[in-house]
């Protein structure tokens, strides 16, 4: 992926203003606190292949020290988890990845990044539940891996963007255009590349969404 930057990884832990908190809770913590003025929660799910960077991409973005369930991988899932072209690969998500953004005073995004491996699909459903939007991220590598969460976002009629994350071993650099029709994406659906390492590219996913969903909500506003 991308050459290293200062801005891999979240932000540091600070308080909000106008909160009070112990002094030094915050930096103990790394917990972020909210506003007082915080009325709208926005859950978003990101999903895609195992090892595609779900978990980089929420611990980047992330102002808060994200919840992660990882697990080291063991001889038990040899034969059971497809880790081709992923195997330097150590640890997994068993569960889901929390984390959080604000996108001004009022209005929160929760982000939970999904299992990969397709023993726990199963727990994609209930991710979705209430879901605003979500993020399918695709490494093109195991593009295989993206058709499921495709298939699922679209049976439950969430909106979606699709992120290219652009590893650094991916020597064949697929365009966007190659992408797109090997996904069989419609023309209306976004897809940009990014970095799931880099604060600000994460970021640039998230706010792809977010003005995605806001079209979406003037066309169907427009439509009634």
């Amino acid at each position: 992926m991308g050459s290293a930057t200062s801005d891999r990884t979240g932000p540091g832990p600070a308080t909000a203003a106008g909160a009070t908190t112990t002094p030094g809770a915050a930096a103990v913590s790394g917990r972020k606190p909210l506003t007082d003025a915080a009325e709208t929660g926005l859950k978003i799910v990101v999903v895609g292949g195992f090892g595609v960077g779900k978990t980089t991409l929420v611990r980047s973005v992330s102002e808060i020290r994200p919840l992660n369930t990882e697990e080291v991988m063991t001889q038990a899932g040899v034969g059971v988890d497809e880790t081709g072209g992923v195997v330097s690969k150590t640890t997994t998500t068993v569960a889901f990845d929390f984390g959080r953004i604000s996108l001004n005073d009022r209005m929160v995004l929760y982000l939970f990044g999904a299992p990969g491996q397709e023993r726990f699909w199963f727990l994609w459903d209930r991710l979705f539940s209430g879901t605003l939007g979500a993020v399918v991220l695709v490494d093109t590598r195991r593009m295989d891996d993206s058709w499921y969460a495709i298939d699922r976002l679209e049976h439950h009629r969430t909106p979606f963007v699709v992120a290219v994350n652009r590893f650094d071993d991916d020597t064949a650099r697929h365009s966007l255009d190659e992408i797109r029709l090997a996904l069989a994406l419609p023309e209306h659906v976004p897809l940009i590349d990014c970095d799931a390492r880099v604060r600000t590219s994460g970021k640039n996913v998230l706010v792809t969404l977010v003005d995605h969903l806001y079209q979406l909500a003037l066309a169907q506003e427009g439509a009634s």
